[in-house]
């Protein structure tokens, strides 16, 4: 039993460590062929949006308020599949509940 205790706070601490490592790790997307460019972390935070200035059209704004959606969309997408990939590594292949 003091095995498994033990081995369950192991896996515990290298989640943990996993997680802050992942928070500072960063993954970019962007739409319109590169006109809006989203920047996110694997703690799921927006960092950076840039967008270039010929996409700025005040007589379209809702375009460019497609291309921001989808980019940030993307983003975070790819996120939460890197946090994924790697917590599916720690815990070979595993499912724990809430983890992700």
């Amino acid at each position: 039993m003091q095995d498994l205790v033990k081995q369950a706070q192991m896996m515990q601490k290298k989640m943990a460590k996993m997680q802050e490592e992942l928070n500072a790790r960063e993954v970019e997307a962007s739409a319109g062929g590169g006109m809006v460019t989203v920047k996110v972390n694997g703690g799921q935070e927006v960092l950076e949006v840039r967008i270039e200035k010929d996409v700025v059209d005040p007589e379209d704004v809702e375009m460019l308020q497609d291309l921001i959606l989808a980019a940030t969309n993307d983003a975070l997408k790819r996120a939460r599949e890197m946090v994924q990939g790697e917590m599916s590594q720690l815990t070979g292949g595993m499912k724990i509940p809430g983890l992700f």
